[in-house]
C-alpha cells in the first residue's frame, strides 16, 4: 500500500478539505486528489463524499481511518528502529550472565533514558565484522590482536579487567581456602568444556595455563552452565574458573564455593569496540561512562592484553 496515499487520506480526513490537506502536506490540491483516487481504486471503495463544504468521510472511510493511522505509526516505528539517535543502541556482549552485561546494567541504571538492544555474537571475529558492517554499534570483547591490526575505522578501548575466581564443590581440596594463588592450582584439574579452540576466551585460558603450569581440561560436551555446576558440586577433583562478574545461581545443597585468586590476580581483559564514525549519541555516552580500565598492581593478563 502506498503510504504517501495513506498519509494524504489521513490529512484530508483531519482537515475536512482537500485544499487544507494540500497546504499541510506542501503539495498541490491536484496531487491530493490523485493520491486519494488511487487509494480508493486500490481499496475498491469510496473514502470521501465531496460536498460544497469539503470532504466528508464515507462509512468505509470511517472504518479505514484508524487502520490508516496505525499504518503511519508503524512506518514511524520502523524508521526509528534503524536511525542512529532514534533507535536503541545495539551492543554485543559475550553472554548475558557475564561481566559485560553487568557493565551495561550499571550504565542503564545511570542513564535510564538510554535505550539499549543487547545481542550476543559468538566470538571476537564475528563481533568485529558486525561492528564494521554496522549491524551492531559496539561490542564487548577480549582482543587477542593489537588495535593497529583492527580493520580501518574500528576503534577499541580496554574498559574492564575482570578478576577470576576458582569455583569448587564442598568436597574439593581447596574448598575451605579463603583465597588461592594461581600457582597453587597446579596439579588440580580445572574443567572448562566451553573453551572452544580459536576463540578469544580459549586464547586467554591457554595463556593462563601456560603461565602458571595449570591443567585446564576442555574434554566432553558443553551442555551449558547448569550441568557444569552439577558436576563441580559432586566432584572432589574438578573445579572451574569463573569471572568475578559472572552471575550464577545454583541449588542450596550444591554448596559451591567462589574463591578469590591473588598473587597475582588473573584478570580477563574486556575491551569495547566501535566504529569511529558511528554518530549514535548513546554510544558516546556509553564510552564516557565506561572510561578506560587501569592495569597494573596485582593483576595478571596475557601479553597480548598488556
Amino acid at each position: 500500500m502506498d503510504l504517501d496515499a495513506v498519509r494524504t487520506f489521513v490529512a484530508v480526513a483531519d482537515a475536512g478539505q482537500f485544499r487544507e490537506a494540500a497546504l499541510s502536506l506542501s503539495i498541490t490540491q491536484q496531487a491530493v486528489s490523485k493520491r486519494v483516487a488511487a487509494l480508493e481504486r486500490e481499496l475498491a471503495v469510496r473514502l470521501f463524499t465531496r460536498t460544497a463544504r469539503g470532504a466528508v468521510l464515507t462509512v468505509d472511510g470511517q472504518v479505514f481511518l484508524p487502520h490508516a493511522r496505525d499504518l503511519l505509526r508503524a512506518e514511524e516505528r520502523a524508521a526509528a528502529s534503524v536511525q542512529p539517535g532514534r533507535r536503541a543502541l545495539r551492543v554485543d556482549v559475550i553472554g548475558r550472565r557475564l561481566a559485560p552485561a553487568d557493565l551495561l546494567r550499571d550504565f542503564h541504571r545511570a542513564h535510564p533514558e538510554a535505550a539499549l538492544d543487547v545481542v550476543t555474537l559468538f566470538d571476537a571475529e564475528a563481533a568485529i565484522a558486525a561492528v564494521r558492517s554496522g549491524t551492531v554499534d559496539a561490542s564487548f570483547r577480549a582482543l587477542t590482536r593489537p588495535e593497529r591490526q583492527l580493520p580501518d575505522g574500528i576503534a577499541a578501548a580496554r574498559v574492564h579487567h575482570e578478576p577470576l575466581q576458582l569455583l569448587t564443590g564442598p568436597r574439593h581440596a581447596l574448598a575451605a581456602a579463603r583465597e588461592v594463588t594461581p600457582a597453587r592450582l597446579a596439579g588440580h584439574r580445572i574443567w572448562m568444556p566451553g573453551n572452544v579452540a580459536g576463540t578469544e576466551w580459549a586464547a586467554f585460558y591457554d595463556d593462563l595455563a601456560a603461565a602458571f603450569g595449570l591443567t585446564i581440561e576442555v574434554t566432553g560436551p558443553d551442555f551449558g552452565t547448569e550441568p557444569l555446576l552439577d558436576t563441580i558440586a559432586d566432584s572432589p577433583q574438578l573445579a572451574t574458573l569463573v569471572g568475578e562478574g559472572t552471575r550464577m545461581v545454583w541449588p542450596a545443597d550444591h554448596d559451591l564455593r567462589r574463591i578469590p585468586m591473588h598473587g597475582p590476580t588473573p584478570a580477563y581483559p574486556h575491551s569495547l569496540l566501535w566504529r569511529a564514525d558511528n554518530p549514535h549519541p548513546t554510544l558516546a555516552l556509553l564510552r564516557t561512562h565506561l572510561g578506560t580500565a587501569r592495569s597494573g598492581g596485582d593483576l595478571w593478563t596475557p601479553k597480548w592484553a598488556r
